[in-house]
């Protein structure tokens, strides 16, 4: 098992009540690694939060592709989002023994696209996957490994390997050609574990929240509506008031390729209704600015309004993201300090316009 990085501010855990609950029966786990796993070093470095509340970032040794977060309860473990492939899953759960050895019996995918739950195949017959209806359906029907999502990262890495393999043909010296190998090895892996992908969808399933009182830990998993897909959810301890947003909310600028710009805002607005002080989010950093939120909703309303107004005027969607004008938040976001919009959100409205007709 290959070494991981902690880092801990707490020196005991707090005791932890048990709720009866009928446990899922023990099923074999994988005991080979799945393809493309090969890695140097830790894939994750893990933060504890909170007691038993982690926050697991990848290294950068293994694609991972998104963060996740793992809640350690009295007798078993909930893992938030099951990154972008079984063999980043399956290096997680391995990771995860020096921290505890309690199995792993539930897993939420916050939304259905390929970085969060391209892992979940690993948990068949050992945990719950749980997951919002729309979801369930979308990973039933394979929208994970198709549409404009699939097309803008995981379609060019055939075409990236090539061209790091032409690199280290091309490299005039030791080390030039051992960084190219390295930075092959990492998407020959990628592309390994890609195809190794069977996409798996929730085993249970909700619409608008579930509860789960893990000992004395509630656990709220909640739809507030649509934004970053059809069916985010997000996963909420009260008691700890931290917050799991997936890609429903992260300090950046979310991708908005499958988006619902109409109702993004709006549903952020519920968000805030609840008690948290820290999002533990599914990209980048940990955020404690709730204000942040606000920049985020006033960024969306801007881009929505001037999408509309692009559509209205018959202007093409390329052209539109070209002259979108966003400028206005560049101190608060660095990818609209410059002329433009990410063209894959303005096909997105677009289309939303196209069918509210």
């Amino acid at each position: 098992m290959t070494t991981i990085s902690i880092r801990s501010p707490w020196v005991v855990a707090l005791p932890i009540l048990v709720l009866a609950t009928a446990p899922l029966a023990a099923a074999p786990l994988a005991a080979q690694a799945p393809p493309g796993s090969e890695h140097v070093g830790s894939a994750f470095t893990f933060e504890e939060i909170r007691p038993g509340i982690w926050f697991a970032v990848g290294t950068g040794s293994l694609t991972v592709f998104s963060n996740a977060t793992v809640i350690v309860n009295e007798e078993d473990v909930l893992v938030v989002d099951t990154h972008v492939s079984p063999a980043a899953a399956f290096a997680l759960r391995e990771e995860l023994e020096a921290i505890t050895d309690k199995p792993i019996r539930y897993v939420v995918s916050t939304h259905y696209h390929f970085d969060h739950a391209h892992g979940n195949q690993i948990y068949v017959g050992s945990a719950e996957i749980i997951g919002h209806e729309y979801t369930r359906w979308a990973l039933e029907n394979g929208l994970s490994l198709t549409g404009p999502t699939f097309a803008r990262f995981l379609a060019p890495i055939p075409e990236r390997v090539e061209q790091l393999r032409a690199q280290v043909a091309a490299a005039e010296t030791p080390e030039a050609r051992e960084t190219a190998e390295g930075r092959l090895l990492i998407q020959e892996n990628f592309l390994e574990a890609t195809n190794a992908v069977v996409p798996t969808p929730p085993t249970i399933t909700l619409r608008d929240r579930m509860t789960l009182v893990r000992g004395g830990r509630e656990i709220q998993i909640i739809h507030l509506g649509r934004g970053h897909t059809a069916g985010d959810v997000v996963v909420y301890l009260p008691e700890e008031r931290l917050l799991m947003t997936g890609d429903l909310f992260y300090g950046g600028i979310p991708y908005m390729g499958t988006a619902y710009l109409s109702d993004w805002a709006d549903t952020l607005e519920r968000m805030k209704e609840l008690d948290f002080e820290m999002v533990l989010p599914g990209h980048g950093g940990v955020v404690t600015d709730r204000q942040q939120i606000d920049r985020l909703q006033a960024y969306m309303r801007d881009l929505w309004a001037q999408i509309q107004e692009m559509h209205a005027a018959g202007v093409p969607a390329e052209e539109a993201a070209a002259r979108i004008d966003l400028r206005a938040h560049g101190d608060n976001f660095a990818a609209a300090r410059r002329l433009g919009a990410d063209v894959d959100a303005v096909v997105r409205g677009y289309e939303l316009l196209n069918e509210a007709r």
